[in-house]
């Protein structure tokens, strides 16, 4: 059994807990823009198919946006407990950019989260969509100031160092780092890639069991239309994002394609299969195409990029494991455009709802989207190592002075919790989403004589029987 320093188990707490936490905010940013595009359909068409989408994924939107706050605070925590030595080191920048993001996103989805959850009827049509847009840039926003802060750990600028610390000298250099840009398209458009996945799967689970009712069709159609729009876009991004990462992170392209060593005359192969061995500095069992590595990573046919032998052996990323992180990210982002395609070629033919193979595919990558993030995100961050910023601090200087037992036992406790916990919510989403759309399910209205929301918990029994005991359909009223 190798040995687990107190870093590998700090490492493995943080990559545990935000790997649970990617999830919520990912799927928050794509249901809430989808929310308001239902709602502004709804308003402009009148149709009623889209406000009954809009009741039925608002509760679903609910408890993933709770649930990614809850774990978003345990991220927060662990940089002073776990990485107090990063925490001093680049505070200075990191905090007032989570700083900024409160300030700025969590302000304004708290200030319009209520109307839009509950202020249906109490509220004009047209300050519940603004509501429900603010939302949705709240989300954005969010993620814009995540994002640059963890490319700036990527792509470093705009600071200086004195005294072991750093410091901020130009805030435009720091939030636009090179790889700022490039970042924020991917991650946002996976988010909604990962969101219309998760709604047309729930469409297609529908449909194969027999409830194919206007709704069910229409979440599935914009699924789909997402998915057709959106993937290629996505791999064009990919692209541009992983140029970037060859200018800036040569080291972690190499990692990614197991890439040893230099061969005179000859372009970089595309390897499909391979086993990266770190200590035997080679690639076992590679399957590759010739010259495509060149063609896709310096758009010339004889193009080098650079080896991992031409790095010192303790500055070089785990290969064996971002290796395979990418080709699951890319795999699956080559099967999403495929189902585009073919839900397009399935409506030309009006086959879409009917087209049993399709739905099973649809059902089946549901959850792909996320998959691909979390794969996503693994390439991203081990490929940085062995630095927290990169080429500045290595994660070895970042990490607290924690004994292993403390971090073995806070670990552990951190699964339990976590499993049991975000098991339970995310087992309560797949019963929501396992719910039919019910035609004018809405909020209630509160009015007299009619059904309304319980102010308090307790206060539900007195509502259930007051209504039981005044309906016209109890034996008393007949």
């Amino acid at each position: 059994m190798p040995d687990i320093s107190a870093l590998d188990l700090a490492r493995i707490q943080f990559a545990f807990t935000v790997s649970f936490h990617i999830i919520f905010p990912a799927i928050t940013i794509g249901l809430a823009s989808y929310l308001f595009v239902l709602e502004a359909m709804w308003l402009k068409t009148g149709r009623e198919v889209y406000k009954d989408l809009y009741h039925y994924w608002l509760k679903i939107f609910g408890v993933n946006f709770g649930m990614g706050v809850v774990s978003g605070l345990v991220m927060a925590y662990q940089f002073g407990t776990n990485w107090s030595g990063f925490s001093a080191f680049a505070g200075s920048v990191t905090g007032p950019l989570l700083t900024y993001e409160v300030l700025t996103a969590f302000f304004l989805e708290a200030g319009f989260l209520g109307v839009m959850m509950f202020g249906w009827s109490r509220v004009g049509p047209g300050l519940h969509l603004f509501s429900t847009g603010m939302v949705a840039l709240g989300t954005l926003i969010s993620a814009t100031w995540i994002l640059a802060s963890n490319s700036w750990m990527q792509t470093p600028q705009g600071f200086e160092i004195a005294n072991g610390i750093v410091i901020p000298k130009d805030w435009w250099a720091i939030i636009f780092n090179p790889s700022f840009p490039y970042r924020l398209l991917h991650m946002g458009i996976a988010a909604f890639l990962a969101t219309a996945l998760m709604v047309g799967a729930a469409g297609a689970w529908h449909i194969l069991r027999g409830q194919a009712s206007i709704a069910v069709r229409t979440m599935l159609s914009m699924a789909m239309w997402m998915l057709v729009v959106v993937a290629p876009i996505q791999a064009l991004v990919g692209d541009f994002h992983g140029l970037n990462t060859l200018q800036h992170q040569p080291a972690k392209i190499a990692a990614m394609e197991g890439h040893w060593e230099h061969h005179p005359g000859e372009g970089v192969p595309l390897l499909l299969f391979g086993l990266p061995d770190m200590e035997a500095e080679t690639t076992h069992f590679s399957l590759g195409i010739p010259r495509l590595g060149s063609l896709i990573l310096t758009h010339s046919w004889d193009g080098q990029i650079p080896a991992l032998k031409d790095f010192p052996a303790e500055d070089r990323p785990n290969a064996s494991i971002i290796f395979w992180s990418f080709r699951i990210m890319v795999g699956l982002g080559v099967l999403m455009i495929a189902l585009g395609f073919w839900s397009l070629w399935l409506r030309h033919r009006d086959h879409l709802y009917t087209h049993r193979g399709f739905l099973r595919l649809a059902l089946w990558m549901g959850p792909s989207g996320v998959i691909a993030i979390l794969a996503g995100w693994f390439t991203t961050e081990v490929g940085r190592q062995p630095w927290v910023v990169y080429g500045i601090m290595r994660t070895a200087d970042a990490v607290s002075n924690h004994d292993i037992t403390s971090l073995a036992a806070s670990l552990a406790l951190f699964v339990v919790v976590y499993v049991f916990v975000f098991g339970i919510g995310i087992g309560y989403l797949m019963h929501l989403i396992r719910q039919p759309v019910h035609h004018g399910e809405h909020e209630l209205e509160g009015g007299p004589g009619q059904a309304r929301q319980p102010m308090r918990p307790l206060s539900v029994p007195d509502t259930a029987f007051s209504l039981e005991t005044h309906s016209p359909n109890t034996k008393e009223s007949r």
